[in-house]
This record gives C-alpha cells, sequence and structure tokens, in this order.
C-alpha cells in the first residue's frame, strides 16, 4: 500500500473526527453534566423517600426499599431519554418502543406481576405479619418474611413453604395471633343418667382455678345439646392468644380427671339393639313314600 494513501486516509479521519467533536462538543460536554447531576438527583431523591416513607410505622421495610427503588430508577431513565435527546435522538419514538417493549414484558410476566402487585397489597393493608399463625384456604403456617415475590411460612410441624404472593392474596386469611384474646370452648360428653348440674359445676370450678382463664368475660357453662348418646355440655372462657393452646390442653385434660374422681361417665357413641325372635309355622313335608312303604301300608290295611 502507498504510504501516502494512508497518511491521507489518516487524515481525512482526524478531520471527521474533529469536525464531529467540534459540532457535538456542547452536545458531550452537556450529556456528562447531565449523567453526573442525575445520578447524584437519583440517589438523593432515593434517600429521600425512604426517610420520608420511614417516618411512618405502617410501611413495611421492604416496601419502603421497593418504592425508592422505583424512584431511583424512574430518574435515571429520565436522564438517559435526556441524554439522548442532546444528540437528535427522537425520543417520543424511543418513548413508544420502550413502551411497547414493557407490555410485551408485562405480559410475558404476567404471572409474576401479579406476585408483584399482591405482595404491596399485602405490605400495606397487613393482613398479617411476621411471626403471626394465618390459615389461607388450606395454606396454613407461621409467617417468617413476606417479600414482594413470595411469602416464607412455617408448618406447626416445622415445614419450610414458600407461597406465592397472588395465592394469599386471593384467598381468604384467617389470621389466629392478631387478636389479643381468643374464645374456646370445651365440650364433654356426659351421661343422661348422670348429675348434668354437678358436670356443670365442676367445669366451672377448673375454669375458676386456672389463672390464664380470664375474668371478664366470665366463664359459662351450658348444656349445647342432647345426642342420642350422651348430654354434651360446654365451658365456654376465654384467655389470651399466646395461653389458647396450652390452656385448652390442660383444661381438657383436667376436666377428665375430675369427672372420673366424682364418678361423672363419659360415655362412648353405642347402640341399642333388641332382637324380636318372631315363631316359624312348621310346614310339614310331604314327601312320596317308596314302593316298599307303600306296599307294607296297604298290607296293613287288609282284613284279615
Amino acid at each position: 500500500m502507498d504510504t501516502a494513501g494512508v497518511i491521507t486516509g489518516a487524515e481525512a479521519l482526524w478531520a471527521q473526527v474533529t469536525g464531529f467533536a467540534l459540532a457535538y462538543a456542547f452536545s458531550i460536554l452537556g450529556a456528562i453534566v447531565l449523567i453526573i447531576v442525575g445520578y447524584m438527583v437519583a440517589g438523593l431523591l432515593e434517600r429521600w423517600t425512604r426517610a420520608g416513607l420511614a417516618r411512618f410505622p405502617a410501611f413495611d421495610q421492604t416496601l419502603r426499599v421497593f418504592l425508592s427503588k422505583i424512584v431511583r430508577y424512574a430518574v435515571l431513565v429520565l436522564v438517559g431519554v435526556t441524554v439522548l435527546a442532546q444528540f437528535g435522538v427522537q425520543t417520543a419514538s424511543l418513548i413508544a418502543a420502550l413502551g411497547a417493549a414493557g407490555l410485551a414484558i408485562g405480559l410475558a410476566l404476567q404471572g409474576t406481576l401479579q406476585n408483584i402487585a399482591a405482595g404491596i397489597m399485602l405490605l400495606v393493608l397487613k393482613p398479617f405479619r411476621v411471626g403471626e399463625y394465618i390459615d389461607a384456604g388450606g395454606i396454613a403456617g407461621t409467617i417468617e418474611e413476606i417479600g414482594l415475590f413470595a411469602t416464607e411460612m412455617k408448618s406447626l410441624d416445622g415445614v419450610y413453604m414458600l407461597t406465592p404472593n397472588s395465592e394469599l392474596w386471593n384467598k381468604t386469611v384467617t389470621n389466629y395471633s392478631r387478636n389479643s384474646l381468643r374464645r374456646n370452648d370445651i365440650t364433654m360428653r356426659v351421661g343422661y343418667r348422670d348429675d348434668i348440674d354437678l358436670a356443670q359445676t365442676t367445669l366451672g370450678q377448673l375454669a375458676a382455678a386456672d389463672n390464664r382463664v380470664l375474668a371478664v368475660p366470665e366463664a359459662e357453662t351450658f348444656v349445647v345439646s342432647l345426642d342420642d348418646n350422651a348430654v354434651m355440655v360446654t365451658l365456654r372462657y376465654w384467655t389470651a392468644t399466646t395461653d389458647w393452646w396450652p390452656t385448652r390442653l390442660d383444661l381438657t385434660k383436667a376436666a377428665k380427671k375430675a369427672f372420673d374422681e366424682k364418678g361423672i361417665s363419659i360415655p362412648f357413641p353405642q347402640r341399642d339393639v333388641h332382637v324380636i325372635s318372631a315363631e316359624t309355622p312348621a310346614i310339614a313335608s310331604k314327601k312320596p313314600a317308596s314302593r316298599r312303604g307303600r306296599a307294607a301300608a296297604a298290607g296293613s290295611e287288609r282284613p284279615s
């Protein structure tokens, strides 16, 4: 290759680069300034948003971080569009393309976005919190962590559960830990021949002797039903939610022992069967006599 040609080509390329730099010098400088300032403003707004939401105790930590990140990335996207506008890029068509791409991504990730929306609603409305025991349409366990996509739970037998937020949001949630007080009913079976008043008095004494049973509302006993095999006597009382299970177990055991000591029977399901003996009419069986039998009979009937 000719050396003079190479030098001429390099000079032409340098001239084009120099011309481009001179033409877009202010645009490049402005873009650099916009990127630096935009990055600083995005970080500042993120911190302000997180600090502002921290003043409201109702806002969950996960939700505060999520919203502050949205503010940050929204500012960065705005800065990027502005920088492209500095170089003459048609931002209207770019925004339309980004919108179409966002719509396509949203349709492809419909299930994931549904979980995110459900997670935000769960964090805002707080039907349950970490440490509470819930049952949502058969999904039961203690809440370990509430995330944007799924909720971590632990069942009563210690099994780890990861449930999508949409499953919890679309079901009726029963929160057994939210209220500080809970009512409990212990129903005992009493025989029909036993003293019902004694059974009620015994259950009332057990409730009064237990310090975990609240005095207000006062515990009460009553006959709830008359079943086929027993009279159903119920003890109704209120206790703290944290004492609900141990109180129920202890009182049930104490009721059984007290009934045994006082001779109050707890009948098991039984059924009386009456057997009626009916006399079957005697049916004489008439069998045809044999030839020898008929001959003997005929001989006996002949006159001597």
